[in-house]
C-alpha cells in the first residue's frame, strides 16, 4: 500500500492506492483466495444447491398431484353420505343429490388437464396420478348410477322398454258375425 501525500504542498484530501496481485492483468497470478477457499469447491456447491432445490421443487410437485388425485375421495364419502340421508323414495332432495352426485365426477373428468396443468414438469410423471384421479372419480359416478337405479330411476328391466317393443303379429284370426233368426 502507498500513500500519496507530499509534504511540500498540503492537499486536503488524500489519494489512497492498494494493488491486489500483479499490476499487469495479462499474467496467470491475480487475487489470491483466502486460505482454506476453493473456488471450485463453491461453485460445485452453488450447482449442487441448485440440483438440490430443483429436485425439492420436483418433489413437492408430485406429492401436490398425488393430493389433487386423492382429492376426489372426500367427495365420494360426502356424496355416499347425503345419498344415504336422502333415503331411497323419489323425493325433491333425492334426485338433485344424485344427479349431483353423478354430474361432479363427469366434470371433474372433464377438467382434468386444468387441475394437473399446474404440475406439468419435465421430471414429474403425471400417468399415475392421473389415473388415480380418474378412477376415483368414475367410482363416485358408479355410486350417482347406482342410487340413480336403487331409486328406480335407470330403466334396467324389460317392462321399461315395453313401449319401444314392436306389436306382435296375431297368431290366431277369429271374425264373428251376428245372426237374426
Amino acid at each position: 500500500m502507498a500513500s500519496g501525500s507530499s509534504s511540500g504542498s498540503r492537499t486536503s484530501s488524500r489519494r489512497w492506492n492498494i494493488e491486489f496481485g500483479e499490476a499487469n492483468p495479462s499474467t496467470s497470478r491475480s487475487i489470491h483466495d483466502p486460505l482454506g477457499f476453493d473456488r471450485r469447491a463453491a461453485e460445485q456447491d452453488e450447482v449442487t444447491v441448485s440440483r438440490q432445490k430443483k429436485e425439492m421443487d420436483a418433489n413437492w410437485k408430485e406429492r401436490k398431484a398425488r393430493e389433487a388425485a386423492q382429492a376426489p375421495m372426500r367427495n365420494i364419502f360426502m356424496m355416499g353420505l347425503m345419498m344415504w340421508m336422502a333415503g331411497n323414495s323419489v323425493s325433491l332432495f333425492s334426485v338433485p343429490i344424485t344427479f349431483s352426485a353423478i354430474w361432479s365426477p363427469i366434470s371433474a373428468l372433464r377438467n382434468m388437464n386444468l387441475v394437473f396443468d399446474q404440475f406439468k414438469d419435465d421430471k414429474i410423471d403425471l400417468v399415475l396420478p392421473k389415473l388415480i384421479f380418474i378412477s376415483l372419480n368414475l367410482v363416485g359416478c358408479a355410486m350417482g348410477l347406482y342410487k340413480l337405479n336403487s331409486l328406480g330411476l335407470l330403466p334396467t328391466t324389460p317392462s321399461d322398454w315395453v313401449s319401444s317393443l314392436p306389436i306382435p303379429q296375431a297368431a290366431e284370426f277369429s271374425a264373428g258375425g251376428i245372426t237374426y233368426s
